[in-house]
């Protein structure tokens, strides 16, 4: 009976190892232990304070870029594993020396529910070099980039607050810094509005710093400010009033000023633009340089009127901030009229040959000889240009004008024609 009893108990015993011997197998087979690398880009520098007190500041690697980390555990443990979850760490205070150039810190990589054993990082070190600490100030400008206010509306004030910001850093890359910019978006708006923007910083070649630059600085408020940004209404068709010094020759008058363009685009304030109105759409224009004292002919200047216009008016964007100022000086008794080349008469064109003006009307300057010059006709002129020999090409020819009785050129006339031969079916 005790013999059964033995035999039994072993059968037991060895049945027992071999459900344990399968549950192994089975268990191994279904959730093996396996490797799974991770490739992370950011690793956090922590006690930065620890060097603070030595009046240094840390200038990280922008050349060690990633770091590769392999994580080892079963495999329904390591499957659920993503990048975000592991976290990559850098203790100043665990340096090596804070002698050398650089100075080697070990890398550190947490995961939630696996122990540092079964994790390894490479490189195992994060180089920086230790620098001076710099702090300065730098003004804080407006960029709007390629965005416009929404139509008939253009910028007329942006306010940034604060308007300056320190900034501290390794004193290499501060003195890099040349401007600090607050980037706002307006594609399509119409109102005034209150944006909290983001700084970029460019280097003195005009580039971006890059991510690993801007990671070794601290801005002050967080690299943040507050852009407040009134749009004003666009007005078309707005004329120039040229005020000018000075008299002229004797014997000779100021017939009219004209400006090129004509007629400018502005924007203001509402206020402004209701004054702009009353004003009939006229802006005078103040030009202590422009005197013509003692011209006897035409005074033509190039101005910068963008410091002439009343405050709270600007020209829009895009249009030149110079005009050209025309003072027509004449003789007494004398005026300036234009005719359409249209009417000019052509004569001597070959018959294979065409003529086109390249303009759409010239201007002659009348004199009266004998009565008043307000009494002149423009219809009783006759213009007419002759192109005998003429072949392909562009010419300056001479207008011949003539005047009824009475009246004289003050100067030449020409005007600028191209030739070329009539095209047929046949020379296509």
């Amino acid at each position: 009976m005790k013999k059964k009893l033995t035999n039994n108990l072993l059968l037991k015993i060895i049945s027992l190892l071999g459900g344990i011997l399968v549950w192994l197998i089975v268990a191994n087979v279904d959730n093996p232990v396996i490797e799974r690398t991770f490739t992370l880009q950011n690793v956090e520098l922590v006690n930065e304070a620890y060097i603070d007190d030595t009046g240094k500041v840390c200038l990280k690697n922008g050349e060690q870029t990633s770091v590769r980390v392999t994580i080892r555990g079963e495999s329904k443990t390591i499957s659920r594993i993503l990048a975000t979850d592991i976290h990559l760490t850098a203790d100043l205070q665990q340096a090596v020396s804070l002698e050398t150039n650089p100075v080697m810190i070990p890398i550190t990589a947490q995961c939630s529910g696996i122990p540092s054993a079964r994790i390894t990082v490479w490189p195992q070190n994060y180089s920086v070099t230790l620098e001076d600490k710099v702090s300065n100030e730098y003004m804080v400008a407006v960029s709007n980039g390629d965005s416009k206010a929404g139509r008939g509306y253009e910028v007329g004030t942006q306010t940034v607050s604060p308007d300056k910001v320190r900034i501290t850093g390794p004193q290499s890359l501060i003195r890099r810094i040349d401007k600090v910019t607050a980037n706002v978006n307006l594609d399509g708006t119409t109102q005034d509005r209150t944006d909290v923007a983001n700084l970029t910083i460019t280097d003195k070649n005009g580039d971006a710093l890059s991510t690993i630059s801007m990671s070794n600085l601290r801005i002050e408020n967080d690299g943040r400010v507050t852009v407040a940004t009134k749009l004003w209404r666009v007005r078309s068709n707005v004329r120039l009033s040229i005020n000018y010094s000075g008299e002229p020759a004797p014997g000779f008058v100021v017939d009219s000023v004209t400006t090129v363009p004509e007629t400018v685009s502005v924007a203001g304030s509402a206020e402004e633009l209701e004054e702009l109105r009353q004003q009939g759409n006229v802006i005078p224009i103040e030009d202590d340089s422009l005197n013509i004292s003692g011209a006897d002919r035409d005074v033509e200047t190039k101005v910068n009127i963008t410091q002439m216009l009343p405050e709270g008016i600007k020209l829009t964007s895009g249009s030149s901030d110079e005009v050209m100022i025309s003072v027509n000086v004449l003789p007494d008794e004398s005026r300036r009229f234009t005719i359409p080349t249209s009417g000019i008469k052509v004569n001597n064109k070959a018959d294979n040959m065409q003529l086109a003006f390249d303009v759409d009307k010239v201007e002659i300057r009348v004199r009266s000889t004998d009565g008043e010059i307000e009494d002149f006709d423009e219809a009783s002129l006759e213009a007419s240009i002759d192109v005998s020999g003429k072949e392909e090409g562009n010419y300056s020819v001479p207008v011949k004008i003539i005047l009824p009785e009475g009246y004289e050129l003050v100067e030449k006339v020409t005007t600028e024609v191209t030739i070329s031969k009539v095209s047929t079916a046949k020379d296509n």
